[in-house]
């Protein structure tokens, strides 16, 4: 019985490892890291040569103080406001990074929206849906999936809405 540890320990990370089990196609990139990078999104899509509008990242959010994950283009800013009410809530504020790591199982510049220590609901900006494929975090600074947003929608159960400020 292989143990998910020992999965990750060969090269995969948990969103791979997740990725892997649902039968789901992706191709990983990777890059060399930057620590002194102020923007981890926009060092990926450049790094990557990739338009900025089909990279995105993942926020962790607090909704009326339940963690909520938004997954938004690196070029764009979130709205919280449009967030708390794509997904029934009242109010938004940006989580408290200690507990976004904790909940999640990742580092900050690292969270991937998909094999989260805990699944948190989440919300995809639509535009996503204008990509064949998107790339997201594949749970550590420096490696990137890219795969389609429908897959990532199914996969993290997510809604789909104009959450992102351009």
């Amino acid at each position: 019985m292989a143990r998910k540890s020992k999965k990750q320990s060969s090269g995969g990370t948990p969103a791979t490892v997740a990725l892997a089990a649902a039968g789901t196609a992706f191709t990983l990139h990777s890059y060399d890291h930057d620590p002194a990078v102020p923007s981890y999104g926009a060092e990926a899509a450049e790094a990557l040569g990739v338009d900025p509008g089909r990279v995105f990242k993942t926020l962790v959010a607090a909704v009326d103080e339940e963690l909520t994950v938004a997954v938004v283009p690196v070029s764009a800013t979130l709205d919280l406001k449009a967030l708390a009410a794509a997904v029934g809530g009242k109010r938004a504020a940006m989580a408290d990074p200690a507990a976004a790591e904790r909940t999640t199982g990742y580092v900050r510049g690292g969270i991937s929206p998909l094999g989260q220590r805990k699944r948190l609901r989440t919300a995809v900006d639509a535009s996503a849906l204008d990509h064949p494929a998107i790339c997201v975090s594949a749970g550590r600074r420096g490696l990137e999936v890219e795969l389609s947003p429908a897959d990532l929608v199914a996969l993290t159960g997510a809604v789909t809405a104009p959450i992102a400020r351009f």
